[in-house]
């Protein structure tokens, strides 16, 4: 699944290709894939509209049109093409917007569990999805009183904490993983046993993975790609995800996985208590 860093990439990849070009056509393949409104007030609102900006907020793409804002939720594979208007549809393909009469620009998702909603500009951040969303890795706000003050008295292991989008928005399994492993907590330990000095840690190597994903183009696993022709490379820098019964890099010892809240976690037994 995408995570936050894979989700900027997409739309450093978009903008190039999709701001300032007006929706003059819009189909949907599959209703499901629109979460609000109706699949036809979705189309008869979303034509007409220019694609001003196109943003993240948390996971979700955010694109910025005249009136509303297009928000966009990969889920597990969803993707984005560029084709011709009149080629030949994929099956996968979802929902295809026509950019300037020319450009039909296409929802691509295998299993279906992408969302899109549309929503009047004013309320984007004021309304759900994105109102229940929690600090960005690089809002200033997010420190160790912060993160302390919501996980001080949770019982759930701090990974599946972690992966709360109400408390810190953009971490996925991947990530999380490779910073529970930096501060050196383990992934099965309750939060509410989480010091305001190890929150400050994960703080601080949420940052550091995050950002260096993003530089890297975010993470490229199994079939997973941002979009045509973009792969992330940081898979290539990751310590324990993914590496059950490798050396762990700090000591040595093996690298186990097991399950902690449904998800495949990846940790160092020594390095990580």
């Amino acid at each position: 699944m995408p995570e936050k860093p894979e989700v900027m990439t997409v739309v450093k990849s978009l903008i190039p290709r999709i701001v300032g070009k007006t929706i003059t056509g819009c189909n949907v393949y599959w209703d499901n894939i629109i979460a609000y409104p109706t699949t036809d007030e979705f189309k008869k609102k979303i034509i007409g509209q220019k694609i001003e900006n196109v943003t993240t907020r948390g996971k979700f793409i955010v694109c910025e049109l005249t009136d509303y804002s297009l928000l966009i939720h990969l889920r597990m594979e969803g993707k984005f093409f560029f084709r011709k208007v009149g080629d030949e549809l994929n099956k996968h393909e979802h929902v295809e917007l026509i950019l300037d009469n020319e450009i039909s620009f296409r929802y691509h998702d295998v299993r279906k569990f992408g969302k899109m909603h549309l929503i009047p500009k004013e309320d984007t951040y004021n309304v759900k999805p994105l109102c229940d969303l929690g600090k960005e890795f690089y809002d200033d706000k997010l420190d160790a009183d912060y993160l302390y003050s919501k996980i001080h008295k949770l019982k759930l292991p701090i990974k599946t904490v972690l992966l709360d989008q109400s408390i810190i928005c953009g971490i996925g399994n991947i990530y999380d993983d490779e910073i529970l492993f930096l501060s050196k907590i383990s992934p099965t330990r309750k939060a509410e046993k989480v010091t305001k000095k190890e929150c400050a840690d994960i703080v601080t190597y949420t940052r550091d993975v995050l950002s260096a994903a993003e530089e890297a183009g975010g993470t490229t696993i199994k079939s997973f790609t941002s979009e045509e022709g973009v792969h992330g490379l940081f898979q290539n820098k990751l310590l324990v995800h993914s590496h059950a019964g490798e050396a762990c890099p700090n000591c040595g010892s093996e690298i186990v996985k097991i399950t902690v809240g449904g998800r495949g976690t990846y940790y160092c037994t020594k390095c990580q208590k």
